[in-house]
């Protein structure tokens, strides 16, 4: 299991259109995915989950990835959410 902490500096946060990259880019994994923000979990592979997390730019966010194939999965999932 990995689990990162970080602020998202994904222009716009989750929103719809980010939220749809995000969730396809999770499910191409066989890893589960989890994101939380302010103690609420959502699973990273279903996109209504992760709107209801309502994260913006600039939220700290944990991301949870646990699978055979974690490790290409996280660092995947971070290059989205973490990177400029």
């Amino acid at each position: 299991m990995l689990v990162t902490k970080e602020t998202v500096r994904l222009i716009r946060g989750l929103q719809a259109r980010n939220t749809t990259i995000f969730v396809a880019k999770a499910r191409s994994f066989s890893s589960d995915v989890f994101l939380t923000k302010n103690g609420k979990a959502s699973n990273g592979k279903e996109i209504m989950k992760v709107m209801d997390l309502n994260v913006n730019t600039g939220d700290e966010i944990t991301l949870l990835v646990d699978g055979s194939d974690e490790k290409d999965a996280i660092h995947t999932l971070k290059k989205f959410l973490f990177n400029k």
